[in-house]
Parts: C-alpha cells; structure tokens; sequence
C-alpha cells in the first residue's frame, strides 16, 4: 500500500509539471503572482488545526450544508409528509404503494427504513390497507437483506440489532391486532432479514401457531365488511341482540322522503323491531294497570361501528302478583331444567344457600331507528299492536335520554349561546357579575332539560 501511495503522488507531481510547462509555452513564464491572481493553477492543500482548546469553550459540533435537511428526512414528521405529499388527491392501496416505492428508489441502502416502516404502520388505517396482508409483506421487503442476521451465538444472546428486531416484531404485533395471517412469503422475508432465530420469526411462529386455534372459536361472529344500509344493519343487530332463533324482524318503516302539504321535503326515519313468541306471550300475560315503559337509546358496538337501539319493558312483577308455573319436563331435552335428588345430609350441611337473584322485569321488544323521538318510537308501539292487542289497554310511559345527535346538538346550543353571553372588555367586578349570571342561568337550564327528555 505504501509503494502505490507513493507512485500515484509522484504520478500527481509529473502531471501538475506538465501542465504547468503548457501553460508556460501558452502564456508565458508563470510567476509567483500569476498563480496567486490565477486560482485554477492553485494547489489545494489541506489545513491542520490544533487539538488543544481555550479553556470553558465548549466543542461545537461541525455543520455542514444540506445535513439538516437529510436529518429531517430521516425523522418520522418527514416521513408522514411524504405520504401527505404523495397522496394528496386520495388515500388508496395503490398511493401507499407509490409511497413504499418511492421510498426504496430514494437510497439503495434505505437509511431511515425503521422511522419509515413506523410512519407507515401509523398511516396504514387512513389509506384502508390495515387488513391487506400483502400490503405488510411489502412494508417488510423495505428491511435490507441479511445484514441483521447474527453471524454466532453471541450475537444472537445480546440481541442483535434491537431497534430493527423490534420495529419487526412491532409490525407483527399490528397484524395480530388487525386479524391479519402471515403466509410463506411473510416467514421467507423475515429468515432474510433477521435469520431462523430472530425475535420477528419467533413471534411470527406464536402467530401462527395460535391464530388457527382461536380463528373460529367466537360462536357469534361479526364480518369485517358491516352492511352499509341502515335497515340491513338494523335487522343485523337485533338478530345478534336477541339471540333467539324464532324472533320475528319486522320492518315498520323504511326510509324515505315525504313532501307535506306545505310543500316542504320531511326525511322519515327507519324503524326496524324484533320480537320472540316468548316475548309475545310474557306480553299477553302482562297485568293492563301496570304501565310498560319505552326506554333508551342503548349503544351497541359492532367493531368501529355503533349502533342505538331501544327497548319496551316493565318492572319487575311483585312478589304476592307472581303465580309458580308447573314444571313442564319436554321444555328442554337437553339439559333438565330442575333438579330433585334426595341425597344424605350430613349434620354440618347448610339447607339454605345465599343467592343474590336480581329481577329487572321483562323485556317484551326491541327495535332500532335513526331518529329516537317520541313520535317515531309511537309507530313503533302502534305497530306492535296488530300482534299484541294488548297494548291498546295498556299505558305507555317514555323513558328517553338524549341520543348521540341530541348531545351534539345541546353542546353547539350550549357553546353558542355561551359566546353570546359573553361580557364585553371591561372592569373585573362587571365581569365577574356577567359570570356569575351566566352560571346562575345555565343550572337552572340544566334541570329543564333533564325534566323535558323524560316524558
């Protein structure tokens, strides 16, 4: 090495002669001011500076130019900025595959993949490929190639590469959170990346040894896809609420748009009810003096999905009204019902056992409408009548709280009118009086608001 550095400096020498001596027969003799005026005759020679520093001057770190930005394009804001920038117009699979990419061409060595593969795994819900497991095998071919995989058992001990070996478990993690499978393609990528005993391959063997086992095990499962009609998606949910194979779904109103007399457009709501043979008969047996009640709305969740629906019940029976129904054995072949076994008793067996057994009354009927008003929920219950005659000698009593659109509404009513009450710039009492009016004001609203949902 020393031979050849030596070579290529006297190699350097002969050619800077040489030119020198052209430029000599061109121009004439070059001179000591010539070169300084003239820079392109200039040698450049390399400046050395002292290792010593003036004492309490702190070392300041070198800055180059175009370093911060290379360091913005490397941190996770940068990162978000680019599928920002590339999907602009929509947020499809195909733009978060431009923006991979993208990405891939940007530096063979793909500095800035473990922020990258982060941004991604954030901005994966917004562009709707949470659950493409294509789209994940992708995200995990932008790790390079064998250059994590542990050349000993030493290395394979203190972990290595943590912060890659965790950003790949991390990946994994949000495939089982979203009930996505790894396939071969998954396992090959990550025995390239991170060799046959990596953290990421280990987790991706408890994926796949558990994920078949607990794949079928929910006995009311939900689709991924809900139906997108409010009806379909009504009659789905009350099937699922009352868990009963001979209730009845009955569509008491579809949605649509009515023009009044006045000539104005009026959007009706949809109301959809469901209702058991059981649930008819409990009806029928109901005393007519004691009301039954129209309560809700109850949220129910179906994934991301929430849904209202309303019940009509009554209270609980009391005791002296209840009448002891005779054992029927044909009810259930399955599993019997009651139990008489005439066993020995032994002096320190307790006869009496101490049951906590809450009654909350029955429940006749369900139903599901996007506009929980007390004039929609009265064509509910007129509905209800041509199979149950029995309410028309009933009393129906409402107990509804505000809905989810109700509480919007009240919080912009509320927030507006705060705005307007608010006192102008001026002395801290007045001020202070406007305050203490305002709040004054809205603790008496309060109660009228409560009072007025409850009819």
């Amino acid at each position: 090495m020393l031979l050849g550095d030596g070579w290529t400096m006297r190699c350097t020498r002969c050619i800077l002669r040489l030119l020198g001596r052209t430029y000599e027969l061109q121009t004439g003799p070059v001179t000591k001011a010539s070169v300084l005026h003239q820079p392109q005759l200039q040698v450049l020679r390399h400046l050395h500076g002292s290792t010593s520093r003036a004492k309490g001057q702190e070392p300041r770190p070198a800055k180059f130019v175009g370093n911060e930005d290379k360091s913005k394009d490397s941190s996770l804001v940068a990162h978000d900025d680019l599928f920002e920038r590339v999907a602009k117009d929509a947020k499809t699979k195909a733009t978060f595959n431009k923006v991979i990419e993208v990405f891939n061409k940007k530096d063979i060595r793909r500095r800035g993949h473990v922020e990258f593969i982060y941004a991604a795994l954030k901005k994966m819900p917004e562009f709707g490929v949470e659950r493409d497991l294509a789209v994940y095998n992708k995200l995990l071919d932008v790790f390079p190639k064998e250059v994590f995989v542990p050349r000993n058992f030493i290395q394979r001990m203190f972990n290595h590469y943590p912060r890659q070996q965790e950003c790949g478990v991390q990946l994994l993690e949000q495939m089982e959170n979203y009930g996505v499978m790894p396939n071969v393609e998954t396992k090959v990528l990550l025995v390239q990346i991170f060799g046959e005993k990596g953290h990421p391959v280990r987790k991706y063997q408890r994926i796949m040894y558990w994920f078949p086992k607990f794949k079928h095990v929910n006995p009311f499962p939900v689709p991924h896809q809900l139906p997108e009609d409010p009806v379909d998606l009504a009659r789905f949910s009350l099937t699922r609420i009352a868990n009963d194979l001979d209730a009845k779904v009955t569509v008491y109103q579809v949605p649509c748009t009515d023009v009044t007399e006045s000539g104005s457009e009026v959007t009706l709501p949809h109301i959809v009810g469901v209702q058991s043979p059981s649930q008819m008969e409990l009806l029928a047996k109901h005393n007519p003096n004691r009301p039954v009640f129209v309560e809700g709305p109850f949220p129910l969740w179906l994934r991301k999905t929430c849904v209202y629906y309303y019940v009509l019940r009554a209270d609980p029976t009391p005791p002296e009204e209840k009448v002891e129904e005779p054992y029927d054995p044909e009810r259930s072949l399955q599993y019997p019902l009651q139990l008489d076994l005439d066993l020995d008793r032994d002096f320190g067996d307790e006869e009496s056992f101490d049951v906590e057994d809450l009654d909350e009354g029955p429940v006749f009927a369900m139903c599901m409408t996007n506009q929980g008003d007390q004039a929609t929920l009265n064509q509910w219950v007129s509905g209800l009548q041509r199979d149950n005659p029995v309410l028309g000698r009933v009393p129906t009593l409402f107990r509804l709280d505000a809905g989810p659109r109700e509480l919007q509404g009240a919080e912009a009513d509320y927030s507006e009118s705060s705005r307007r009450e608010e006192p102008p710039p001026g002395d801290g009492a007045g001020a202070g009086a406007g305050a203490g009016a305002g709040a004054k004001a809205t603790e008496e609203e309060e109660p009228r608001r409560s009072h007025g949902m409850k009819q």
